[in-house]
């Protein structure tokens, strides 16, 4: 998986030489979010919040809106780390507080030890479960006479904790998912990738822990060797600085050797619905993402095809995804209409499923483009609002089960009419109903 790196700082989206030399800064962060969202999961780390001046809180939630996002930098307490989760983020990324102590003052350190902060990390895991954590192993390369190495850095990359890069990784690994290895040295430099200690980290790493790697990546060349070890790679300067596209790097990343060049497609509705399947070759990957429209390698026809170049009913493509193995692609799509060739909304022999979204579509077109005779086109602000308290108390004194679903149904009509005269949308209410339950 290729994930673009988001940093924030004063608000402003950076990219630092080395965590502090600024190099270039944009004020673009949602529309780089959205951008970022087709390829991969998107890094948004908190510069400020990482070196203790403040925090970029609000930007980030409308950040969690927009991407799939991982979030790191400052985050202190696993109820932080919840809190991020309720509002959307798919997994958390620790630093310093995994390797400082605060119970363990011994040693003079301000903030605690140097050492594994097993009491952190076990509650962590309680609070929002390992697959969601990410423990960023950012180290700095030292010179320790006849032991070169890496040490663990903390602080924003600002303070090194003495602690050896790979033993540390290997008693840290079982806390998390996945571990974050930013080469410090390299980062920004576009000086490429030292891949050596990438390759002792996915040796302790385990079978359960992956490895996202970062720091002076500049080429495709690397990042399709850091695939070949089983590596993600996570991208800032490269990408920022145009000499790595995202598109390509996330079609170099892919395993085709395995699958002799044609990889398994499939495309799935928004709302979750498998919609047809077929294959991509390089090729089908590319243009996918340069025309938006979801394409395919035909087997039969041993050519390019875009789903609906025909019939107009194209897959308009959100976001591509590999598997665990990157030898098979799901592509998140917004269907043009009926998507199988027999007529039928899915080559699965169902029909659309009628889902909160579907709903609200089909009221928003009665309010665009009022029917005659349509009573949904005559729910005024009062009207509307009217029915909601009389179907609520019809709900509440229904007696019978079919009575309740029908009661039930009818209220849950008014009120998606009300939301969508007021501009809310069936997605931000379950979103809602999730940070809820994630809580």
């Amino acid at each position: 998986m290729v994930i673009a790196s988001i940093d924030v700082q004063d608000g402003r989206v950076v990219q630092l030489r080395q965590g502090s030399d600024l190099v270039l800064q944009r004020d673009n962060a949602v529309e780089l979010a959205e951008e970022f969202d087709r390829y991969g999961e998107v890094a948004v780390i908190d510069l400020d919040a990482a070196m203790g001046k403040g925090n970029n809180a609000e930007l980030i939630k409308g950040l969690l809106r927009k991407a799939e996002c991982r979030v790191g930098g400052g985050i202190r307490t696993p109820e932080q780390a919840q809190e991020l989760i309720s509002l959307g983020a798919r997994k958390i990324i620790i630093g310093s507080m995994a390797f400082r102590d605060p119970a363990k003052k011994g040693t003079g350190k301000p903030g605690g030890e140097f050492t594994l902060n097993k009491y952190f990390l076990e509650t962590l895991v309680k609070k929002i479960g390992r697959e969601r954590v990410i423990i960023a192993v950012d180290a700095k390369k030292t010179e320790n006479g006849e032991a070169p190495g890496y040490e663990i850095t903390v602080d924003g990359w600002k303070t090194s904790t003495s602690l050896p890069l790979i033993e540390t990784a290997a008693e840290v690994s079982p806390y998390a998912s996945e571990l974050l290895f930013t080469c410090v040295d390299r980062e920004g430099t576009m000086e490429g990738m030292d891949l050596e200690p990438v390759k002792q980290l996915c040796d302790v790493a385990g079978e359960n822990c992956r490895i996202t790697a970062a720091g002076g990546v500049s080429t495709l060349e690397e990042i399709e060797a850091l695939a070949a070890m089983g590596c993600d790679v996570q991208l800032g300067m490269g990408l920022y600085t145009g000499k790595i596209n995202l598109a390509d790097a996330f079609i170099r990343s892919l395993n085709w050797k395995k699958t002799e060049g044609l990889l398994p497609v499939i495309a799935q509705g928004s709302d979750g619905q498998v919609l047809m399947t077929g294959f991509s070759d390089r090729e089908a990957a590319a243009e996918s993402f340069k025309r938006g429209n979801l394409c395919f390698h035909s087997r039969t026809r041993n050519k390019l095809w875009m789903k609906g170049e025909s019939s107009g009913h194209t897959l308009k493509l959100l976001r591509l995804r590999a598997d665990c193995d990157r030898d098979a692609l799901l592509a998140v799509v917004e269907p043009a209409g009926p998507v199988c060739h027999t007529g039928a909304w899915s080559c699965f022999g169902v029909d659309r499923r009628f889902t909160w979204d579907f709903l609200q579509s089909i009221i928003a077109d009665r309010f665009r483009n009022p029917l005659p005779g349509s009573y949904t086109a005559t729910l005024d602000d009062r009207l509307v609002r009217e029915k909601i308290m009389e179907e609520a108390e019809e709900l509440c004194t229904a007696k019978t089960h079919d009575e309740k679903v029908w009661e039930a149904a009818d209220l849950i009509f008014f009120a998606t009419a009300l939301m969508t005269r007021e501009g809310v949308t069936a997605a931000e209410v379950l979103d809602e109903l999730d940070r809820r339950h994630k809580k």
